[in-house]
């Protein structure tokens, strides 16, 4: 039995601020655009690798969330404590440039950590934590 990941779940508070950062800066592929009821869903994902995707979707749409459950998520969002991500990249710190070179705002350059992970991190648009570290 193999088992993958197909989908990871991250929530946008600007469409288009997050195509500027999966697609522009950190140069996913596009694979699904959908609107709905004024909102919009995402789904990008590395070239190459067409069975792994982030979808990128409105936070806090379920109706059954109360006003203030809404403003507390959307200020977990913007804290960047809501949800995170760990990517890999084979040439950590050229891609670190280039989200630097974009734009985007760092949380940390390129380190050793103690536990044997070189790595860095961003916050993309909305203020998802993003973790990148070098792979092999």
């Amino acid at each position: 039995m193999k088992i993958s990941i197909h989908y990871a779940f991250l929530p946008h508070t600007d469409a288009e601020a997050a195509l500027g950062f999966y697609r522009d800066a950190l140069g996913f592929e596009v694979r699904n655009d959908v609107g709905y009821d004024g909102l919009r869903w995402l789904t990008v994902g590395p070239e190459g690798q067409p069975d792994t995707s982030i979808v990128l979707h409105p936070p806090a749409t379920d109706p059954g969330l109360t006003d203030a459950e809404r403003q507390t998520i959307l200020e977990l969002i913007a804290k960047g404590s809501y949800s995170a991500l760990t990517l890999a990249s084979d040439d950590l710190d050229a891609l670190f440039d280039r989200l630097v070179e974009s734009g985007a705002d760092v949380v940390q350059e390129p380190m050793d950590q103690p536990y044997g992970v070189r790595d860095c991190a961003f916050r993309d648009p909305a203020g998802n934590l993003l973790r990148i570290n070098q792979a092999g």
